[in-house]
């Protein structure tokens, strides 16, 4: 069976690749490796999320990205919003090194990144929760991502997801709805799906 990115094989040859990419009007220099979702480049719907992300109702405090890969969402949060601490988390090894990596060469000072199996290995409360859900990890590592981050926003905190229809977005909203008795469809793009949903 081919390696999967949610899953850890420090036996899989590198093929390191960087690239540049434009975040929320900040410039980014990335290293992604073998092994790791999305390596060749920042995929559509993590650039549909970061850029329909409104901080202006988010209340003050931190933030989460959980699942960051090699960390693009994190990342250009992290520097988007320099006064606030971006904590980034993923069971994939490989990908929480090169996102150390892509913190340390973009100057991104304000992140936190550790192995954190969904909320697992995570402490106190966010402001905001972003994930770009592993899909291939199965529906029980989604369905956890979505409705355990109620124990982790503080009040009037924010979960943003972003989900493919044909990937579950339909049965993610319903769950959302039913988790925070509120969401919203912020933005459908290509069949991508933002949902947003708020501790209230």
């Amino acid at each position: 069976m081919a390696n999967q990115y949610f899953e850890n094989d420090p036996s899989l040859e590198h093929e390191i690749k960087n690239f540049n990419f434009t975040l929320r009007n900040h410039n980014f220099d990335f290293m992604s490796d073998s092994g790791v979702f999305s390596r060749q480049t920042v995929d559509y719907g993590s650039r549909v999320l970061i850029d329909a992300i409104d901080f202006q109702n988010i209340p003050s405090g931190n933030i989460l990205d959980v699942g960051c890969g090699y960390g693009p969402i994190g990342l250009a949060l992290a520097k988007d919003q320099p006064s606030r601490q971006v904590t980034m988390v993923d069971v994939n090894l490989r990908a929480l090194d090169l996102a150390k990596k892509n913190a340390s060469g973009n100057q991104v000072k304000n992140v936190e990144i550790f192995e954190s199996d969904t909320y697992k290995s995570v402490e106190g409360k966010y402001a905001l929760i972003v994930s770009n859900p592993p899909v291939r990890a199965g529906k029980s590592v989604v369905t956890s991502i979505l409705a355990d981050s109620k124990d982790y926003l503080a009040a009037n905190g924010e979960l943003w997801i972003v989900l493919q229809k044909k990937q579950g977005a339909p049965s993610a909203k319903k769950l959302m709805d039913k988790t925070f008795g509120n969401v919203e469809v912020v933005t459908r793009d290509k069949g991508y799906y933002i949902l947003r949903s708020k501790m209230v």
